[in-house]
Order: structure tokens, then sequence, then C-alpha cells
């Protein structure tokens, strides 16, 4: 296998080797500067390159075109459009145009818009990303597309992450000439790292639970959970080895860089990390991930959970975003080896800081979903609160901007004297913090709060937006500086100062950082509802419009459809639970009961001197579970019919979080009990242990 990687790595891809070996070299050339400057893309070598990939797709056999692309809810669209072209005289032809290549016209009707589409209106287009490479999937060519409406709006997650990125780069560019550099664009790149859950197909097939919303509804603790840790890093499993080698292949003939495996610390959990790349190829990258993750595991008897929390009581999965800026040449996000380098570096830390300081509300509602409520803030991952953590060294630069006094570096330095005596200091001088949700580690920012199932669009869109405005705000001001170097020293002590708020090196997982932040005024929404609202503050849909990467119409369709999507979601859980319960669980306690009853009659038949005590005892608790289940099942029906009946989205959405949520807590206490009395070959489900340690 090692000796065929290098020939199958992107085997499927139509990349730049295989562009500059198959194009013309003037359409080549037209391409690259599309591809690396922004260029228009001129319809005459749209139409080259068209018939070009079309030739090399059906070489791999493609026979179908589709554009692929991000929805607002779900992960990806395809709507799969063969070659193949009737000429009337009983053959064919193969066509495929630059006019399928550049845009394509999907129904739009059936996708969620937040208001911004009347019901009867259906027309959407798809647009060519020609900076994401076209691949074969499947057997049909896969075109990476923006999606848009009929007037213009975005109705996906790339369009915006797209405007973001140039929005960055126009910004880092000014701040990069100010320190004498001409640079074409900057790029941001994101390393996601992907964890997930493997579990048997056939416990799999065993739980509706699992079948409708990807966790367990129910479930008793298992009597070996996670603390032993002899999962993390452990030796994986033959068979889960061998989804992770068809899986490695299969990636690397789409170009996606997978370089790490490993198991997690929860049982039956593992992550995958792929090697940084430009963020919209990287996120798709991810979502092809993701696919192939689900697509691979039943060939080996397994099934790939990539919910957030499947397993109450076990770690839940997330999927870290390590986030930076760079150019061709450098990253900026590096401290670099000279003085210089180091001011540079500082200016954009700097901007970062202020950035996630201003606008923590709005990246907390990138990570708000039903599913990653279950992680954030339950010791296993960060809290809601979003802090900074940079490290002990780098915080010590911080302290010593911040305060006027000397570095305490490997030589005392003091600060404002002059670019000369900027300190020097390594990337790797302190430990990471796991609790810190945006953490500082080199030269990148690990952003640890997105959920295992989330679309990293949204948050890096925020992000890179509310970065670019930060730098534009120290552009406007530098440019117009007499002295430069001491412009950029005041600018970032000033910013320091102003937001030494957001920087916390502790442990985030404390009642203690919970009553810090709220001291210091960083926000702290808990759940889904509450961070929502954020969308639509008027101070961040100034962000987004401001930098064209969203309007305050699409901000707010955005808003409406998160908040249908939770309610709709936990409305789906809810009504699970309750089907579970009358159809499986409740019936299973009923005939225990029955059998257990049925063996102390026959004892007491047999003489009434036999003890039934241990019958009574089993007989009394089941029967308190069954009452206490039935009477949560009413209780759950009720607050469901209830929400369902409210019209607005949001108050459906806060009455689901506040009402329906605990009634189903509650439900699941009384049946979670039973299942610990209830014998075994009576409950219906594969129980925790069954389904986290199998052999």
């Amino acid at each position: 296998m090692a000796a065929n990687v290098m020939e199958i790595y992107g085997s499927k891809v139509f990349n730049e080797h295989v562009m500059k070996e198959r194009l013309p070299s003037a359409t080549y050339k037209s391409l690259e500067r599309t591809l690396h400057k922004g260029a228009p893309l001129d319809i005459e070598v749209a139409n080259v390159v068209a018939s070009v990939m079309k030739r090399w797709a059906m070489e791999l056999g493609a026979t179908h075109y589709t554009h692929w692309f991000q929805p607002l809810t779900g992960i990806t669209s395809e709507k799969h459009d063969g070659f193949v072209s009737p000429v009337g005289d009983g053959t064919a032809i193969m066509e495929f145009s630059g006019k399928e290549l550049v845009r394509g016209e999907p129904d739009a009707s059936s996708f969620p818009s937040g208001g911004l589409r009347a019901t009867c209106e259906a027309r959407g287009y798809t647009a060519w990303d020609p900076t994401s490479y076209a691949f074969v999937k499947d057997d049909v060519l896969c075109i990476p597309t923006a999606f848009v409406s009929y007037t213009g709006e975005a109705l996906d997650k790339k369009t915006p992450l797209l405007r973001s990125m140039n929005a960055l780069s126009n910004q880092a560019i000014r701040i990069l000439k100010l320190f004498g550099k001409d640079v074409d664009y900057v790029s941001t790149t994101v390393g996601p790292e992907q964890e997930y859950f493997l579990v048997k197909k056939e416990d799999y097939e065993a739980r509706q639970d699992l079948i409708l919303t990807g966790r367990t509804l129910f479930g008793a603790p298992s009597a070996k959970g996670q603390e032993l840790e002899e999962h993390y890093f452990g030796v994986i499993r033959p068979e889960v080895s061998a989804f992770m080698k068809e899986l490695d292949v299969e990636l690397w003939k789409l170009g996606v860089p997978a370089k790490t495996k490993h198991n997690e610390v929860a049982p039956c959990q593992h992550e995958l990390a792929p090697i940084f790349d430009t963020t919209n190829v990287a996120i798709d990258h991810n979502l092809l991930t993701m696919e192939l993750m689900k697509k691979i595991a039943p060939k080996y008897g397994l099934v790939c959970l990539q919910h957030e929390k499947p397993f109450e009581g076990v770690n839940g999965s997330g999927k870290h975003n390590n986030w930076s800026m760079s150019t061709t040449h450098e990253n900026l996000l590096d401290p670099g080896d000279t003085p210089m380098e180091n001011l540079q570096f500082l200016v954009f830390l700097a901007a970062v800081i202020k950035a996630v300081d201003e606008y923590a509300d709005l990246l907390r509602t990138s990570v708000a979903t039903p599913g990653n409520d279950h992680r954030l803030g339950a010791n296993e991952a960060p809290p809601a609160i979003i802090s900074i953590f940079v490290g002990e060294e780098l915080e010590a630069v911080i302290d010593a901007i911040a305060s006027d006094s000397p570095y305490a570096g490997p030589t005392k330095m003091k600060m404002d004297l002059g670019v000369d005596v900027l300190p020097k200091f390594s990337k790797d001088t302190t430990d990471r913090n796991r609790t810190s949700p945006f953490a500082f580690t080199g030269n990148k920012f690990e952003f640890r709060m997105p959920g295992s199932a989330e679309n990293l669009s949204d948050c890096n869109t925020i992000l890179n937006t509310a970065v670019a405005k930060e730098l534009k705000g120290y552009a406007d001001e530098l440019e117009g500086a007499e002295d430069f170097t001491s412009a950029a020293i005041a600018l970032v002590k000033r910013t320091i100062r102003d937001h030494r708020r957001v920087i916390f090196n502790g442990n985030g997982y404390t009642a203690e950082w919970e009553e810090e932040a709220a001291r210091r005024g960083l926000p702290n929404k808990k759940n889904t509802p509450a961070a929502l609202p954020a969308l639509v503050d008027p101070k961040n849909i100034q962000l987004m419009e401001d930098f064209g990467v969203l309007t305050k119409v699409e901000m707010e369709s955005r808003y409406e459809v998160e908040m249908e999507h939770y309610a709709k979601i936990i409305n789906i859980e809810a009504l699970t639970m309750l089907e579970m319960a009358r159809k499986q669980l409740l019936p299973a306690v009923n005939s225990y009961m029955s059998e257990v009853a049925n063996t102390a009659a026959t004892k007491l038949a047999v003489s009434e001197a036999l003890s039934v005590r241990s019958e009574t005892k089993t007989l009394t608790r089941l029967s308190t579970d069954a009452d206490a289940m039935s009477d949560a099942i009413d209780v759950l029906q009720d607050v469901v019919d209830a929400a369902e009946a409210l019209t607005s989205e949001s108050e459906k959405a806060v009455a689901f979080h506040d009402n329906v949520i605990p009634a189903m807590d509650a439900l699941r206490a009384a049946a979670d009990d039973a299942e610990t009395i209830c014998g075994e070959d009576y409950w219906p489900l594969p129980s925790y242990s069954k389904m986290l340690y199998y052999v």
C-alpha cells in the first residue's frame, strides 16, 4: 500500500497538476489567475475547462455531474445530471459545457430559507467555486459550488464563507503593506479534527433512537465507563483498523490529506485529523470525510455516529477547528524569529483577541445546536463562555505590554522603547489547555467548541469577518500614522488593555471561572435558544453588512432556520421517546413484572412458608418505575403538544428547551432505573455495556 499512496493520492481530483497537464497553456494561465488572484472566469475559458474536465471524468467512469453544495441544514446536497444528450437519430453524445460547469439551477423550493423565498418560489442557482477542485465520487463528477436564490441571497453556508475569506484577505493585505510586504492574497487556513463513534450495525438497527436521532434517548450507565481511559490511543480493533485503512485510501484518492487516526477517550470513539488547508477547501474535505465515514462503516459491520453526544455519561464528540492566516510565504500567527516579525505577529494577534472579545456572542451562535448543547460545559468540552488561552510566555508578553513593565523573558526588555526590543519568544513554552474554547497553539488558534456533526463554515465565516473588521480599523489608523512603528505598538498596547478580559489560561471547567467570567462581563449562553438571538443583534448584523458577507435579511433568515431546526430536532427526539416508551419499554417492564409475580405466586402455592421478599422488592421498584414512566409519558405528550401549537419559531424553540427537555429527562430517568432491574432477556434495547464493549 505504501508504494501506491503517491499514485492514488488525488487520482480522482481535477487538481492543478491535472489542469496543467491537460489544459492548453493559455487556458491554464487564465484559470490560474482565477484560482490564485480571484480574477473573473471568462466563459470561453470555462468552455475549454469543461470539455477537458468531462473527458477526464469519463475516463474515471463518470456518467453524470452534480453541483455539490452546502444547504442551511444538513451537510451536503447534490442532483445528478447525465452527460448523455440524444441527437435525434437514435444516437447520443456526451455534453458538458462551460455554462453547465459554472452555473446550475436546482429546485430550491424544499431547502430551508428562513423566509428568504415565498413557498411558491422554486428557482435557485449554484455557482462553481473554482478554488475548490472538482472530483469524481460514485461515478459522478462533483463540482463544489455556492448556492443562491433567484434574487441573489445566500441559501447556503459556502457563499458567506467565501465572502468572509475575501474580506479578511483585503484587510490583511493592507496591514502587510505597512510592513513593506506586497502580497496578492491572504488565506485563512483550517485543520478540522473529526471525532466520531463506531458501533456494531446490529446494535444500531435494534435501537430506534439511534436510527431516528443519532443518539441514545434511553440507556443506563455501564458498570464500566471511560474511567480507566485505556481506550485513548489504545490498540485499534481489527474491524475498526480495516475501516480506517479503506477510509484513508478513499480520502487520499479525493485529495483529502488524512494524516492522523487514533482511538479517543470514550470507548468506541475515534478521531481523524487532516493536514491543514485553505479554509473552503478544508471544509469541503471535512464534509467529504463525514460522508465517507458513514458510507464505508457498514462494509465492516459498523455504523458511524457523528452526533455530538450519542451516549449519556460518556464523552461526546467535537470537531476542533485549527485556524490561522497565511500568505504563500509565511504564517501570520507565527511569532517569528526577528523583532519586526514579532511586531507584525502582535498586530495580527491583537486583532484576533479584539475580534473574539467583541463578537463572542456571534461566535457562540456558530456552535449552537441541540446536539452540541449536551457537550459544552460538561467537563469534556469547553464551557459556553468564550475565552482565549495564550499560554504562559505569551501572556507574560501581553501583561508587559498592558502594564508598561519589563518583559521577564530571557533578558528583561522594555516593551515601549521601540521595535528593536520587542521580545523573541518560542512557540511551545507552555502546555495546551483542553478546557479553553479558543486556544493559541504555537502558530494557530484551536477553536474547540464546534460539535462533530457541524459544518465549520459557520464559525469560520464569523471569525474571518470579525478579524477583518478589526484589521480594517487598524489599517485605517496606521496608514495615516507619521511613525508607523510607534503607532503600531500603541495600537497593540491599547487593544490588549481594552480586551484583556477575554484572556484566561486557567481551568475553564470550574464554577469559579463561571463566576469570574460573569464579573468580567463575558457572555455565557448555555443553550441554543439563548445563544441564537445574537444572530439578529444590530451590532452583529452591521458587521456582516459592512463587509458584504451577509445582509440583514440573510442574517434574519439564518436565525429563523436555526430556531426552527432546534425545535424540529427536539420534537423528533421527544416523539421517538414516546413511541419507544409506549411500545417497547413499558411492555417490557410489565412482562417482566408478570414473570416475577408468577414466580412469587408459584412459590406461595408450594408453601406459604417460602419467602417472596426478593420478588416483592423487585415488583415494588419496577411498579414505581412503571408508574413514573406512565406519568412522564403523559406529561411529555402534553408539553410537546403545547410547544407544537406555538406559531413563533423562537417561542417554540424556547418551549422545547424549557418544557420538553425536562420532561424527556424525567421519562429517561424512570426508564433507565427500570433497565437496571428488568431481566436482560426482557429489555428490548442493547445496553451501553453491549454497545460500547463489543468484541
